[in-house]
């Protein structure tokens, strides 16, 4: 064991963690397949949704429905097709080229992926057909996942 009393890599991976994560996670088989150290470990992505602030709510909602309970969310501001917007102050008419949108980053193993895409689309969506500036997902291979508390790394650590 190293000095700072965290345990190896080697003895985390053991088959009593490999127990214990199979207890605590929904597919607890899978991930407990992983910590086992098994070949065939599932990939995992990263989904960036850039969607309308009134939407953030919803969004976060039908993801909690799906079982994904983790995610960043930032602001940011940005033009695209809407090319930005005119707008009156004190008499005067202004254009305000970017517009305000909120980037939702989830981090989900492969078995995930769909419901939680679909769970976005079907909630950030205006109207069954959608509107011009309802946003874009992208999905990106995630290459590694670390979890700082406790150096799980892989999908252990989503």
């Amino acid at each position: 064991m190293p000095a700072t009393g965290v345990a190896s890599p080697a003895r985390r991976a053991g088959p009593t963690y490999a127990k214990r994560l199979a207890k605590q996670t929904p597919s607890g088989t899978r991930r407990a397949r992983f910590a086992a150290g098994q070949k065939g470990s599932p990939s995992v992505k990263l989904i960036v949704a850039i969607i309308q602030p009134t939407k953030l709510n919803a969004v976060r909602e039908a993801l909690d429905k799906v079982e994904v309970l983790r995610m960043t969310i930032c602001d940011a501001h940005g033009f695209g097709r809407q090319r930005g917007r005119t707008e009156m102050y004190r008499g005067h008419e202004y254009t305000t080229m970017l517009l305000r949108k909120v980037v939702v980053e989830v981090v989900v193993n492969e078995d995930f992926l769909e419901r939680t895409l679909e769970a976005i689309i079907h909630v950030a969506r205006t109207g069954p057909e959608g509107a011009i500036g309802d946003g874009k997902i992208f999905v990106l291979p995630a290459e590694e996942s670390i979890q700082l508390s406790d150096g799980a790394r892989g999908p252990g650590a989503v």
